[in-house]
């Protein structure tokens, strides 16, 4: 990795050194571009724009309002949230060129003056973790680049932990978010659903989709949160003493056949924070396990077949669902498009029980768990190992066995995406050898910024600072 040039990385910084007049914006994006330009190895970008980058960082300049909110602060955007300003192809072939009109999140984030930075290599379509992608490349992973950054955001958070972008946009359907975040050493929040607006997002599930914050701190993550959801007047220094924290500790399903560095790293954090005074309440969420796996795919497939047409209608009407499957180049993602249009999508039937009867259990679990255990959040290993080999595609090896690639990786960060509820993975530390590893806490529904105010007193005791 080549050495940082001396400038801010967090949006705080940032804004600091851009109001004091430290920084000005066109010399910062000079230094980002510099970095971006040296480490196009890392493969982190689908879509970069130098010129049109260089443009708008003057005319902050020229306002003089770098600093004023998002003013003159570059986002690296996932492939598959459309900005008005560079394509978004969902890192697939039939879209390419796509440029569009913004969606209704990444317009909230351009008016508050946040600059498009690049558009993030991602898993084709949103539809995997390891972003090791047929169309665009492989995306590396910056602490070993013969490793997979995680998914389906992996470019987004590539770009942050290598130290070009300070923050950027991912979508999350089962952990795309949280995952590569994890396995980047960064902070990924997933809200609430329906928290942030998915008007115009290149869709997967309209019952699982948002988009979601990926930065250096949660210092961060708050301030794009406040604006994603519309809420930027609103204080975000909401303040949570260790002492007050309650989590729940769920060993069973989601500390079940860890890799033992995760494992190790994980206990070490529930240690210090028992040390820092909060409280840790070892309690299981019944069958939490059985009611994620009845609802998650038969929601993501069958959503998926009325979903991404209708988005082509509305947007591209000149391309069919066909068209996409026709031009998918990821093995994996053609494979599954070809099933889903000649094998014939998941039966209503079966969506209709996961949608109105089980995912409403799962729900009701959740509500339940944290009413009865008194607790705040839960706390888990985001994943159940750290990053894979770029080529585990299919299978991945845990504790001297093969098992599915996927399902494996969003064993954690799964369920609560199907309950909808917030949740948000932080660094806790590298591996033995080098890896980062994170680990998640999730709250109730639209308990956001309780949630957020948590994370932010608990990074300070993990206060992970380790650069790739």
């Amino acid at each position: 990795m080549t050495e940082r040039k001396d400038v801010p990385f967090t949006l705080e910084a940032l804004q600091s050194a851009f109001k004091s007049g430290e920084l000005t914006c066109e010399s910062y994006i000079d230094a980002v571009i510099e970095r971006a330009e040296s480490l196009t190895h890392l493969n982190a970008f689908i879509t970069v724009d130098w010129e049109l980058l260089r443009k708008p960082a003057r005319d902050v300049d020229q306002r003089g309002n770098a600093g004023d909110g998002l003013n003159g602060i570059p986002l690296c955007f996932k492939d598959n949230i459309p900005t008005g300003v560079l394509p978004a192809s969902a890192a697939t072939k039939a879209l390419a060129g796509n440029v569009g009109g913004a969606s209704l999140v990444a317009e909230r984030l351009l008016n508050n003056g946040a600059l498009v930075g690049g558009m993030g290599n991602m898993h084709e379509l949103a539809f995997g973790i390891t972003t090791n992608n047929a169309y665009s490349g492989a995306a590396k992973n910056p602490w070993n680049t013969t490793r997979i950054p995680g998914g389906s955001s992996g470019g987004v958070a590539v770009a942050i932990a290598a130290g070009i972008m300070p923050a950027g946009i991912g979508t999350d359907t089962g952990g795309s978010v949280r995952l590569p975040s994890a396995l980047c050493g960064i902070v990924g929040f997933r809200p609430s659903i329906n928290r942030y607006p998915s008007e115009g997002l290149v869709p997967v599930s309209h019952t699982r989709d948002t988009t979601g914050p990926m930065a250096n701190t949660v210092k961060d993550c708050r301030i794009l949160d406040a604006v994603m959801a519309g809420k930027e007047e609103a204080a975000i220094n909401e303040v949570a003493s260790l002492s007050s924290i309650k989590l729940g500790v769920p060993r069973g399903y989601f500390f079940e056949n860890l890799d033992p560095e995760v494992a190790r790293l994980t206990e070490e954090a529930l240690q210090k924070l028992s040390d820092a005074g909060v409280t840790l309440v070892e309690a299981d969420i019944p069958n939490v396990g059985e009611l994620n796996e009845a609802c998650s795919f038969p929601i993501a497939l069958y959503e998926f077949m009325q979903d991404l047409p209708a988005f082509l209608a509305t947007y591209v009407p000149h391309i069919s669902i066909q068209d996409v499957a026709d031009n998918a180049l990821s093995p994996d993602v053609s494979g599954l498009m070809a099933s889903l249009l000649t094998d014939g999508a998941m039966p209503e039937s079966v969506y209709r029980e996961a949608i109105d009867v089980v995912r409403p259990k799962l729900q009701r679990a959740y509500a339940d768990y944290f009413s009865n255990q008194g607790v705040d959040a839960v706390i888990f290993p985001t994943t159940v190992l750290p990053a894979a080999p770029i080529g585990d595609d299919e299978t991945v090896d845990l504790n001297g066995e093969r098992l599915p690639t996927f399902p494996t990786f969003i064993h954690n960060t799964d369920p609560g995406s199907n309950a909808g509820i917030p949740g948000i993975s932080l660094p806790i530390g590298l591996t033995r050898d080098g890896l980062p590893v994170g680990i998640e806490i999730d709250g109730p529904f639209n308990s956001d910024e309780r949630l957020l105010a948590i994370a932010d007193a608990l990074e300070s005791v993990f206060n992970f600072t380790q650069r790739p």
